[in-house]
């Protein structure tokens, strides 16, 4: 072929290979498509892809706007900005034309975190059947960004995801958070809302960094250029797998529920020689405390005939770590790890007039096992509840070492941010709700560095410099502890608290709404709430609005009297529970603190022991759960947890 022909044939061939990946239509991004809310009020960029040096047009709103591909088939165009409406219509022509319907312009909010920021309706819908009943709201529009990770390039594109109205087909799916607070914002001002939630459970905050944000921190820098080795990936997730798929057959074959003739799930077993254990109970303390393995338990209970054969609802609490469970014999339901409640559906025709057997074959594969306490378990039938507490007999299945820990590569630095809001930059908000942070509970001294270089991160790729953060402090978790004592989840939350330093942000403190035995509480609706709130005073300007619980200020000494002063009073201090402040705790030069006498006056609250007469350091709710906590402002919000050292 003569090097003239081959010229000839190059701009052919370019062409043939648009043609083929489809370069040579308008191609737009996920995120642009029918039932999208556009920012209100705020520039608003149109962008994607098509064939090099064509034309585009986009007609809007009676306006037409043009420009020209370039040289890689990119384009982009800024429309203006337009007042809260819809629905429209966008029209854009290339060498193909796509009509783009049912567009709304509004508030949009991008919804980010780990898991809390990820449970859904669904999993809270137990508090909230009215409001699950009666969503039908056709001008908030939620989009759910894949879950994905890539250490390697800051994506353009998701490779998935639509705008869809909430209302009854979805709303158990849509994040409970983001729904309420949507749904409060959307009645208040009357105006259309976009959801965006870009959240992964169990993610730190260092997944969500740019790799040049994340350079600033060494340790996690060198880990993300680790994790750009694919093969590493792959004998990672392959040697996790196999160890993994080991430990569960060695567990299955060496359990003496499955060896004999009978099944110790069957109804014919006659469980002779088993242990009893009042259930609900957690391991450590009892005879099963240390095991891994798998235990088997059973509760028999009677039933009348009017509830023979009807459809129940079965809730076995919260179970640690995986759980079969057979009712009667039939298999009914598994959950693969600790925290999703345990809610199962027992059909028609499986319950019996009499006695009917329930099964729990329990696998502890890491730490200590058990029936978390303070849930519900029974068993719904109708009206009738049939309470499942008290004694349950069991016996050891097979006895294992603990599984050793997965890596968890999506949770690695940077993945996050590449494949999870890089294709976000382009598209307006009006703001960002966060809610993260246990899985950075362990690393508490490196936090407030890393979140706020995230929030810096965010606003400049996302090119709004003023860019409103609201984000949610950890809430109380854990048990109580008699005694003053260090915490990690309340080092959590000052990081949490000096983040309100950097300008355009707001914190929701929670400290009184999450739940002791659950690191998923599902009061939902008053954290929602709560953001919605500060989001109402911070970026809709209701500037009269109480919208935080009191924060910490300053202090001086009267003699051996500490007096505290805080923002965020509002109408004023209370004491929301009892007539004694609580969790407030002082230590003297030996730096052992011991719980302090408080009260108020005059908006102030003033601290002391009678023992400690040179008070040197001072703290409130610095606890994983500082139970009872009752100082408040008089507009129902609680103060924050904090520490002084004092001069």
């Amino acid at each position: 072929m003569s090097r003239l022909f081959k010229i000839f044939l190059l701009p052919f061939c370019l062409s043939l290979a648009f043609f083929q990946t489809g370069f040579s239509d308008i191609r737009l991004p996920k995120l642009i498509s029918d039932g999208m809310v556009l920012q209100r009020d705020a520039p608003l960029k149109v962008w994607g892809w098509a064939y090099p040096g064509e034309k585009i047009q986009i007609i809007f709103m009676k306006e037409t706007y043009q420009t020209v591909a370039d040289e890689n088939g990119n384009w982009s165009l800024h429309l203006g900005q337009f007042e809260a409406g819809g629905p429209y219509q966008m029209l854009l022509k290339g060498q193909n034309e796509v009509l783009l319907e049912d567009i709304l312009i509004g508030d949009v909010w991008l919804c980010s975190g780990q898991s809390n920021m990820e449970i859904n309706m669904q999993r809270v819908s137990p508090l909230y059947e009215k409001e699950i009943e009666e969503a039908d709201f056709p001008e908030i529009r939620y989009f759910e960004v894949p879950k994905r990770y890539d250490f390697k390039t800051e994506n353009i594109d998701f490779p998935g995801g639509s705008w869809a109205a909430v209302g009854q087909d979805n709303i158990l799916s849509i994040p409970a958070i983001s729904f309420f607070f949507a749904r409060s914002i959307h009645e208040r001002y009357d105006i259309p809302i976009g959801i965006i939630s870009s959240a992964l459970g169990g993610s730190p905050v260092e997944a969500w960094l740019s790799e040049d944000a994340i350079r600033e921190f060494p340790k996690y820098y060198e880990e993300l250029q680790r994790f750009k080795d694919d093969e590493l990936i792959r004998e990672i997730e392959n040697r996790d797998a196999k160890i993994a798929a080991e430990w569960y057959m060695e567990l299955n074959n060496k359990d003496k529920g499955y060896q004999g003739s009978i099944s110790w799930s069957s109804i014919e077993l006659e469980p002779e020689n088993w242990m009893e254990i009042e259930n609900p109970t957690l391991w450590k303390g009892t005879d099963l405390d240390g095991v891994n393995g798998s235990v088997w338990f059973r509760k028999d209970f009677e039933l009348k005939e009017e509830s023979v054969g009807r459809a129940a609802n079965l809730n076995l609490g919260m179970l640690i770590d995986m759980d079969s469970v057979f009712l009667n014999g039939k298999f009914v339901g598994s959950t693969s790890y600790q925290y999703p409640p345990r809610r199962y559906v027992i059909p028609e025709g499986l319950l019996k007039k009499g006695k009917n057997t329930l099964v729990v074959r329990l696998i502890s594969n890491i730490g200590e096992g058990g029936f978390v306490t303070e849930k519900p378990y029974e068993l719904l039938i109708g009206n009738q509840k049939i309470d499942l507490t008290g004694t349950w007999k069991y016996q050891l299945g097979a006895i294992m070492e603990p599984l050793p820990q997965q890596t968890f590569i999506r949770w690695k630095p940077v993945g996050l941010f590449n494949a999870m809001i890089s294709p976000l930059k382009y598209y307006a908000t009006k703001g960002v709700l966060w809610y993260q942070g246990e899985s950075n509970a362990e690393r508490p001294e490196e936090y407030a560095q890393l979140f706020q270089s995230m929030i810096e991160n965010w606003r400049t790729e996302f090119n709004q410099k003023d860019l409103p953060f609201l984000y949610v402090q950890l809430p109380n978790y854990l048990k109580a502890d008699r005694e003053p004592s260090e915490s990690n989840w309340a080092k959590l939350r000052e990081a949490q608290l000096q983040t309100l330093n950097l300008p355009h942000t707001a914190m929701a403190i929670t400290i009184d709404i999450g739940e002791w035995n659950d690191i998923h509480p599902l009061n939902k609706k008053d954290v929602a709430y709560r953001l919605a709130i500060l989001a109402r005073k911070n970026v809709y300007g209701e500037n009269e609005l109480v919208s935080s619980g009191p924060i910490f200020r300053s202090y001086h000494k009267v003699k051996d009297k500490i007096i505290l002063e805080f923002d965020h009073v509002g109408d004023g201090l209370i004491i929301q529970q009892g007539d004694k402040l609580k969790n407030f705790a002082i230590a003297g030069e030996d730096g052992k603190f011991i719980w302090a006498d408080a009260k108020i006056e005059n908006n102030h609250v003033v601290v002391w022991h009678r023992s400690i007469k040179n008070p040197t350091s001072l703290r409130y709710a610095w606890a994983n759960n500082p139970e009872g906590i009752n100082l408040y402002n008089k507009n129902g919000l609680p103060a924050s947890p904090f520490r002084v050292d004092l001069e």
